[in-house]
């Protein structure tokens, strides 16, 4: 019974005392599932704190599942993004756990920008959250169903960790 109480109090402590973002120095790395019209697939990111609330990235996605009308090659089906985070959870300062964080990217496909939320369990887990949109393509002219992929309204969600 003893090490059952004791085993229940290092979790709460350990999960009281997690903080999602560190500041510079910081590294996350997160894999999940993403959603868009037309297609599902994976995505990988990496984030690494430059300062108190800013982090520059990485995102690489893939379209697995794509609807039986559509016609895409490895390049509209890959994406891959530079991204920029300002990291305002200690801003907002909602839980010491959970992180706000909006951002721009460009990617091979467009710019844009997303809103996600990651929230940490323990000191090197947690879920996140992320909502992606384009505001400008780099093609000017009316977009095929293929090329509409990954250059359209997202949203993911997966697993994320801490390095």
């Amino acid at each position: 019974m003893r090490k059952i109480v004791l085993a229940l109090a290092l979790i709460v402590t350990t999960a009281a005392t997690a903080q999602v973002f560190t500041g510079k120095g910081d590294q996350k790395f997160q894999v999940g599932a993403d959603f868009q019209s037309g297609s599902t697939g994976v995505q990988a990111t990496y984030d690494y704190g430059i300062g108190e609330n800013i982090s520059f990235g990485l995102t690489a996605a893939y379209a697995l599942g794509i609807d039986d009308d559509i016609s895409a090659n490895f390049d509209e089906r890959a994406m891959l993004r530079l991204r920029f985070n300002a990291n305002i959870g200690n801003v907002i300062n909602v839980d010491p756990n959970l992180d706000i964080y909006p951002g721009l990217g460009f990617s091979n496909k467009n710019f844009g920008g997303h809103l996600g939320a990651r929230y940490f369990f323990t000191d090197g887990f947690g879920i996140y959250t992320e909502f992606q949109v384009p505001f400008a393509s780099y093609k000017t002219e009316v977009l095929t169903p293929s090329q509409e992929i990954y250059n359209q309204f997202t949203a993911s969600i997966g697993m994320s960790f801490n390095f």
